[in-house]
């Protein structure tokens, strides 16, 4: 059959205009959409969905401390320096940096051990070194390899409902 390759060129040779995109997106004129860095669209996010619920408790709200962690998080992810330890059925990562990014490495990686055992029930550990933490995961040793810290960090879906527990005034951490 080459009649999907044929109609999928054709597909690609139409031109689309920007607000024929963004009206089949559900957005109704050309304004911008993303509401900027993604540190700070997540807060907007967060500010939207506080707004939206009346039961919000306006006194103990605190995006000042949402910022904060999200600050953790890119310190974390951009600044980190992790050298990884094979082992047959996982690794362990040894996290470390400056004084500022291990404050960060100190408030993230220990609280993100449980949320990471229970996403994937591998066995998880955080240690605390010297100069940084060390985080060992056994389990899926492929996948644990290929995934590496970074990857491994971003596993569960508990980011998004955490951060509104932290903007809430919740305690970030438990």
């Amino acid at each position: 059959m080459r009649l999907i390759p044929v109609l999928f060129a054709v597909l690609l040779a139409t031109p689309v205009t920007s607000q024929q995109m963004h009206s089949s997106m559900g957005h109704a004129s050309d304004a911008p959409q993303e509401t900027g860095q993604s540190a700070f669209a997540e807060m907007a996010e967060i500010v939207a969905l506080l707004q939206a619920d009346p039961e919000t408790d306006w006194g103990a709200v605190n995006i000042d401390k949402l910022r904060d962690h999200l600050v953790d998080m890119d310190l974390l992810t951009r600044k980190a320096e992790v050298t990884r330890i094979l082992r047959p059925d996982g690794a362990r990562f040894e996290v470390r940096g400056s004084p500022r990014v291990l404050s960060a490495i100190n408030t993230i990686v220990p609280a993100h051990a449980p949320f990471l055992a229970g996403e994937t029930g591998w066995s998880v550990a955080s240690e605390e070194m010297e100069d940084g933490v060390a985080l060992i995961v056994g389990g899926d040793g492929e996948q644990i390899q290929g995934l590496g810290f970074f990857g491994l960090m971003t596993i569960g879906a508990h980011h998004q409902e955490h951060h509104l527990m932290i903007a809430k005034g919740g305690k970030p951490h438990h």
